[in-house]
């Protein structure tokens, strides 16, 4: 099983380098990110035409997730809401940020985590509020399968090694010191990161800044990330970062990371 992530960050604008992409890597899943569209206008059409079909949870102009699969899912479920209950969840859902559905008894998690603007602004401590729902929304899948792929832009650099310059990492934000540990509190859960276990060296990027030649100077950080649950983690044969949609013309800043169980 071959699942990627990919903040491609406007479908519509990215649509022929993503239905490229799948033609060329036949995955069984791509979850996107900054899909950037209303459910009505997402481009069904061009992703059943190179045979997937989509599951989808989008806004207008922001945010939006979406699982483009070659196979239907089971139990798919949109947002937060479903699993951890109303009251729990309050706002968080208004922007269309989570999805998760079932492929061959894998749980399979999209997310799209704030990015948090500022450290100390209201998009700040919205960050944290939803990384703190999203522990309760993965324990509780997890409780039910143990089999719990959780992947997507993480918006946060967990580590050193996953920034080009980590100077003035502690003020920055995706890096700062809140961020990092409470990602690592969601993650004790016992989810591990696939990419470092193939590969410990740092210098490997999913996202480049458009400014400053930041790619060809591969001045990049490490926020898209797969995290796998014990038993999926031990069945990892590899996880990559395919840095060419990022040399295409007019490409998304992200690129996509593929892994396989």
């Amino acid at each position: 099983m071959q699942i990627a992530t990919w903040n491609v960050n406007s479908i519509r604008s990215r649509l022929t380098h993503v239905t490229d992409w799948l033609t060329a890597n036949p995955v069984d899943v791509l979850c996107l990110q900054e899909t950037k569209v209303q459910d009505a206008d997402f481009p069904l059409a061009a992703i059943q035409a190179v045979d997937y079909q989509a599951h989808i949870s989008g806004q207008k102009s922001y945010n939006g997730v979406a699982m483009l699969c070659r196979q239907p899912l089971e139990d798919v479920s949109l947002g937060f809401t479903p699993i951890v209950g109303a009251d729990a969840v309050g706002d968080l859902d208004d922007q269309k940020r989570v999805m998760t559905g079932v492929l061959d008894g894998v749980r399979l998690v999209n997310l799209y985590v704030p990015n948090g603007s500022a450290i100390g602004s209201e998009k700040y401590d919205y960050k944290l509020r939803w990384l703190g729902v999203l522990q309760t929304y993965l324990q509780t899948l997890l409780a039910d399968n143990d089999q719990l792929l959780v992947c997507g832009d993480f918006n946060i650099a967990l580590e050193d090694r996953d920034i080009h310059d980590p100077k003035g990492k502690d003020t920055h934000i995706m890096s700062s010191p809140t961020e990092r540990e409470t990602l690592t509190q969601v993650l004790s859960m016992g989810l591990q990161d696939a990419f470092r276990k193939f590969t410990e060296e740092g210098g490997h990027f999913s996202w480049w800044d458009y400014r400053a030649a930041s790619f060809s100077r591969n001045r990049g950080w490490r926020i898209d990330h797969h995290y796998l649950s014990p038993t999926l983690y031990d069945r990892a044969k590899s996880c990559t970062i395919d840095i060419a949609p990022r040399q295409l013309e007019k490409p998304s800043d992200h690129t996509p990371v593929i892994v396989e169980i």
